[in-house]
């Protein structure tokens, strides 16, 4: 267990919720949303930020945690939309910070005009599962399609994936 952390694994319902957003992931990765929300925060994020270097979702994940990027990413859509900037650390040295930069990162997506059903949660990317990554995912892919309605470029390629639970 090389550094990993140890947590109770999930039974009963837990554990039927936590497959099913597995499984979203797995369909949005297969669908190309990964790499449409990466291309398009890259892009957006040119010169301000490290690239996120690839797809896999652990290191999409670990890539964005600090919340650095993502409070980049909003406050360049919140200038382009005339609204004021959201604070952040750029220099995080403990997830207390993280968690505070991804929860103005939330506020900024909110004044942006994203509905708040949309967010997520800090957990979500702080405790690296990727059923929570999903979340993210969907967050970033809703913010990407609301800035394509406010004309921000580059366009956010992502399409909406339509999916019926049949369980």
């Amino acid at each position: 267990m090389s550094g990993e952390k140890l947590r109770a694994a999930k039974t009963g319902i837990g554990y039927v919720v936590e497959q099913k957003m597995e499984q979203n992931y797995d369909r949005e990765e297969a669908a190309g949303t990964p790499t449409h929300i990466i291309n398009w925060m890259n892009a957006i994020c040119d010169g301000e930020h490290d690239p996120i270097p690839n797809t896999d979702w652990k290191g999409f994940n670990t890539h964005l945690k600090d919340g650095v990027m993502l409070c980049k990413l909003i406050n360049k859509l919140l200038k382009a939309d005339g609204k004021s900037p959201i604070q952040f650390q750029k220099k995080v040295m403990s997830p207390f910070v993280a968690m505070t930069n991804i929860e103005n990162f939330n506020k900024g997506c909110e004044s942006y005009g994203l509905a708040k059903e949309f967010t997520f949660q800090s957990g979500d990317l702080v405790e690296l599962r990727k059923a929570g990554f999903f979340n993210t995912l969907n967050c970033l892919s809703s913010l990407g399609m609301l800035a394509n309605t406010k004309e921000v470029s580059p366009k956010y390629q992502g399409k909406i994936t339509k999916t019926v639970d049949m369980e």
